[in-house]
């Protein structure tokens, strides 16, 4: 039996249940069915759910059951509590609504900077991520539609597009990320071959010079759109986002 879907695969407006139907005698109930917020739930989420509740709610055993990272594991529980409207204020760090009527996104494009802002506009216009070391951040879109970090200065989406050209191009689909702290661009563990080299080839610095390293939030974002795997010390493609290209 195939699973119910709850988007419009057409103009991605929400569907409703117009029949149920019983498969011993054949009744058929017509109606206006309003779908719950479970059945709202992606298959991955509804997965992560069952495996949740296995758990009894315990991470650490959620973790080892799914072989998956503490970051990873606090990441998909956020999205659940977010899909299923239960993510609470404190998961906020802003108040207000983010007006998005003027912008676009294409929800059929594979590049990276799409995906995460479609993403971000099903979740109101911002979410919460977590770095590598665990650590919440929370990032959204702006009105103009920049990506916006309070901790970093607003980015263009297409940033996330040069690191996954970098990562397409690497043997293994895997690249270093480095660092920009204390090395500067084209030095040891800040070379243009890395994630930190890439990102300030990108925002223009000049070989010789530094800049911010914002690779440790860019890398999360990447792991929380389900395009790359936040590791120690090195950014891998995920196959699921390889067989999309």
């Amino acid at each position: 039996m195939k699973r119910i879907i709850s988007k419009c695969p057409t103009c991605d407006g929400t569907l409703q249940i117009s029949t149920l139907t019983c498969p011993d005698c054949g009744t058929e109930i017509k109606n206006s069915f309003e779908l719950s917020a479970f059945d709202k739930l992606s298959a991955e989420q509804g997965d992560f759910l069952l495996e949740f509740l296995k758990s009894r709610g315990n991470l650490k055993d959620l973790q080892a059951n799914l072989g998956i990272s503490y970051p990873t594991a606090k990441k998909k529980l956020d999205d659940l509590l977010a899909a299923l409207d239960l993510a609470g204020e404190e998961a906020q760090t802003e108040e207000g609504e983010i007006d998005m009527t003027n912008l676009t996104v294409n929800r059929s494009s594979t590049k990276a900077s799409e995906i995460i802002k479609a993403k971000l506009f099903d979740n109101g216009g911002r979410a919460i991520v977590h770095t590598f070391r665990g650590e919440p951040r929370q990032i959204s879109i702006s009105n103009d539609g920049k990506f916006l970090c309070p901790q970093l200065v607003p980015y263009d989406f297409e940033i996330f597009d040069a690191i996954v050209d970098l990562l397409l191009r690497s043997p293994g689909y895997r690249a270093k990320k480095g660092s920009a702290r204390t090395a500067k661009l084209g030095e040891p563990g800040c070379e243009e071959n890395t994630v930190a080299g890439t990102i300030l080839v990108y925002l223009g610095v000049k070989p010789g010079h530094t800049g911010y390293d914002a690779g440790f939030l860019l890398c999360a974002v990447l792991e929380w759109a389900g395009i790359a795997t936040n590791g120690r010390g090195v950014l891998s493609l995920n196959n699921e986002y390889r067989r999309l290209l």
